[in-house]
């Protein structure tokens, strides 16, 4: 059976709940039915929702010599009761089906959301905080699409209702609490890394292995990486998502996720890493935000060119890397799992553990800032044009740049096999993503060019050092 969907919630709704729940003003730390106990109820019983009680029932004893407290899961609601689960229910436990039971039961003290999707998961999310329970949620999506109001209903309840989502961006990788407490001194220049496992699972089996497109996907999905519909992942919309909250917490700006410039992994082909090679490097995709000189941030997740001595080049398979580059620290790497079910139930199991011992975050998306967001940045930029052989073409492409003012740095051309497609790159100096954008155009419209142009910015403006 279909789970129970809750009420929308409205501004009058939400005041009116705070006023009929009991919280102490003066009180700072987690609001829960008994000092000894905290307890869970968990919204999905699947994946990560088993990790996560396996994990608590494995440490039990741990967490509560850590936290002075038992962490107990009372409720786990599914959307099937009757479906088998790779893991056992605690003592005292039950499996329900309707949302309410959960968000309903005040003796719940947390709301675990690990269901996905952005409708349901917004009305339970809405729901347990409104009605004074705190939430954990590894939901990247919704906290995308939906941030200024979840941090607006953050604002009207008291601070021991937590709102915690270390989870939601890079699984196992600790990101979000870094970006909470160890940056708050510092100022961020860059951020750049590798967020979707499943396209870099793709991109090292068309590197390494000399795969296809559809062959590394295949091989994908077989593992497991990739969802039915893995338009998410090769579409760079779920990086997306994961740059977008980055990029609040590191900038304190709210960017619409469309106003980011987002290209996936669709039109790479074999030759694009034979030219890579050729230069010395290899191809990741990439989500990427960067203040300029003016104090101005612009982002894009998009396939870069990086070279065998970049840090990110050799980070493979299913695994993340985020590199930060800022004033005091520097340059700081966090490479792991970034996603899977111990990997992302463990940075649930963190934020529930820091709930236990009373920790505080009263802004859990940092403040906000009057940065601006520029959709235009700066960048060393490889061109990959497929050709009918005639006379004149390179002269086209040169007085294409010209007009536009893009110098060209080099070009590559491999000898044409039998039955592969005729194309060469075009590396460029660094030139604005702008113009960059007029020039395909206006070779896209040349009588030789063969469907649309393919590029991608090179990651380091020192590629060549």
């Amino acid at each position: 059976a279909a789970l129970g969907r809750v009420s929308s919630f409205t501004p009058s709704t939400i005041s009116t709940a705070r006023q009929t729940i009991f919280r102490s003003a003066s009180s700072s730390t987690l609001n829960m039915s008994s000092e000894d106990t905290i307890t869970l109820g968990i919204f999905g019983g699947g994946t990560v929702g088993g990790g996560i009680v396996e994990i608590l029932s494995n440490k039990a004893d741990y967490f509560k010599q850590l936290t002075g407290k038992s962490i107990e899961v009372k409720k786990v609601c599914v959307r099937d009761a009757s479906k088998p689960r790779d893991f056992t229910l605690p003592e005292g436990c039950s499996i329900v089906t309707s949302y309410d039971d959960i968000l309903n039961d005040d003796s719940i003290d947390v709301a675990v959301e690990v269901m996905g999707g952005t409708t349901d998961a917004k009305d339970v999310v809405v729901g347990a905080l409104t009605n004074g329970k705190s939430v954990v949620t590894a939901n990247k999506a919704l906290i995308a699409k939906d941030l200024p109001e979840i941090e607006t209903l953050l604002s009207t309840l008291e601070s021991g209702t937590q709102f915690r989502y270390e989870a939601a961006v890079c699984g196992g990788i600790p990101i979000i609490r870094s970006m909470q407490s160890d940056f708050v001194g510092d100022n961020i220049q860059l951020m750049c890394g590798i967020i979707n496992g499943c396209t870099n699972f793709m991109l090292t089996a068309m590197d390494r292995d000399k795969k296809s497109y559809d062959e590394a996907l295949s091989e994908a999905s077989a593992l497991g990486y990739a969802e039915a519909d893995p338009t998410l992942d090769v579409g760079g919309f779920d990086a997306r998502s994961k740059l977008k909250i980055l990029m609040r917490l590191a900038y304190g700006m709210n960017v619409e996720e469309d106003e980011i410039s987002c290209r996936g992994i669709t039109e790479l082909t074999k030759m694009d890493f034979e030219y890579a090679k050729m230069l010395g490097g290899t191809i990741k995709l990439l989500g990427v935000a960067e203040k300029n000189d003016a104090g101005d941030v612009s982002a894009y997740v998009a396939p870069c060119y990086v070279t065998n001595e970049d840090a990110l080049s050799s980070v493979n398979g299913a695994t993340n890397a985020i590199e930060v580059l800022s004033d005091n620290l520097v340059s700081s790497i966090y490479i792991g799992q970034g996603a899977g079910r111990y990997p992302t139930a463990n940075s649930c199991i963190n934020d529930i553990v820091a709930l236990a011992k009373g920790d505080q975050n009263l802004l859990p998306f940092n403040p906000t800032s009057e940065t601006k967001f520029v959709n235009n940045y700066e960048s060393v930029f490889y061109l990959r044009l497929n050709y009918r052989d005639q006379v004149g073409i390179t002269r086209q492409v040169g007085e294409v740049c010209e007009k536009h003012g893009v110098s060209i740095h080099s070009i590559l051309q491999n000898p044409v096999a039998k039955n592969q497609e005729s194309a060469f790159a075009i590396v460029t100096d660094k030139v604005d993503y702008a113009a960059i954008l007029k020039v395909l155009a206006d070779v896209e419209a040349l009588s030789w060019c063969k469907g649309k142009p393919f590029y991608m910015p090179v990651l380091r403006d020192d590629w060549q050092n």
